[in-house]
């Protein structure tokens, strides 16, 4: 991959901006750099029987030729997640996969969340995770400076660069050992080092979200508290996405790409996780064809900001 200047994008005012002027603020350094030849209605409920028993219910609003799918043992909060995406999202003029869970509701939801798409820099909280896997439980050591070094980058500040350095020493060959342990099936890990053109699912990369966020036999404690440390402090400038509309209580930890290419145009993806206060909830929204950057952002925000106004009133304060 051709290297860039790496996506140090940092909002001289402090603060997030509007779309469009983070867009702005982030073409300036230079999205995801790729070869030439790379950059060429109505709502219905009904009843699905829980693992425990218990009756979960089921709601769905219509998108096109797609469904928002919401199941919660919260009644009210699956019908009103359901209308309220569907909303947003038919005011959008780009391809959107959305999926999200909230523990503390037993809730999740999905829209086109088996489509794929290029993951741009999303994919490099996978790829921490499949570092963090490889030297804490394959080697048993502790990261060393360097990677440290290199994952802060990678994360705080999307730098190209330092997720080169890190995909060559993990190998494809140990992102793809991490998804299988993780369950994260329908990702693709991107062939001759092209790390941003690894396909991903909106469901893949809410099973991310699960698995930093709980107790698991794939990441310890440690290193799941280290990923999320590194998540939430990404600089003010690609603190936009998911966390759109979230609760001023909750932490937020997040990773973002941006890419744009001569087939489907720009892709802007966002994960994040949002928890303390009694919020325990994931969500990931990917996006593609639009015809800027900043209408990706706002694609994104606006599905976000409906999630939110749900799932923000569901912790515990």
């Amino acid at each position: 991959m051709r290297k860039s200047r790496g996506l140090t994008h940092t909002d001289p005012s402090g603060g997030p901006g509007t779309p469009r002027r983070r867009a702005r603020r982030l073409r300036r350094w230079g999205a995801l750099a790729l070869p030439a030849t790379v950059l060429a209605g109505g709502t219905a409920a009904g009843t699905l029987a829980a693992a425990d028993g218990a009756a979960a219910t089921t709601a769905h609003a219509r998108v096109g030729g797609s469904q928002v799918t919401c199941s919660s043992d919260d009644a009210g909060l699956a019908d009103r997640l359901s209308r309220r995406m569907a909303t947003a999202l038919r005011e959008r003029h780009s391809s959107t996969a959305v999926a999200l869970y909230d523990r503390s509701s037993d809730t999740s939801c999905t829209y086109r969340a088996h489509s794929r798409y290029d993951s741009a820099s999303v994919v490099k909280a996978t790829l921490l995770g499949a570092l963090l896997r490889q030297a804490e439980e394959d080697h048993h050591r502790k990261l060393t400076p360097v990677e440290k070094k290199r994952a802060t980058a990678m994360i705080t500040k999307s730098d190209n660069d330092s997720t080169t350095a890190l995909w060559r020493e993990v190998s494809r060959g140990g992102v793809q050992h991490f998804l299988d342990l993780a369950h994260m099936r329908d990702t693709d890990p991107g062939r001759h080092g092209y790390w941003g053109l690894t396909q991903i699912t909106a469901r893949d990369e809410v099973k991310l979200l699960k698995l930093l966020t709980s107790r698991n036999r794939v990441l310890d404690a440690k290193s799941r508290a280290y990923a999320l440390c590194l998540m939430n402090k990404v600089d003010d400038g690609q603190r936009w996405g998911t966390p759109a509309g979230a609760p001023k209580d909750a932490t937020v930890h997040v990773k973002n790409g941006w890419l744009s290419r001569a087939e489907h145009g720009w892709r802007v993806n966002s994960v994040g996780a949002f928890t303390g206060s009694g919020h325990d909830y994931g969500i990931a929204v990917l996006s593609q064809d639009n015809k800027t950057m900043e209408r990706g952002i706002e694609t994104v925000e606006a599905a976000s900001r409906a999630i939110h106004r749900e799932l923000g009133a569901t912790g515990t304060h």
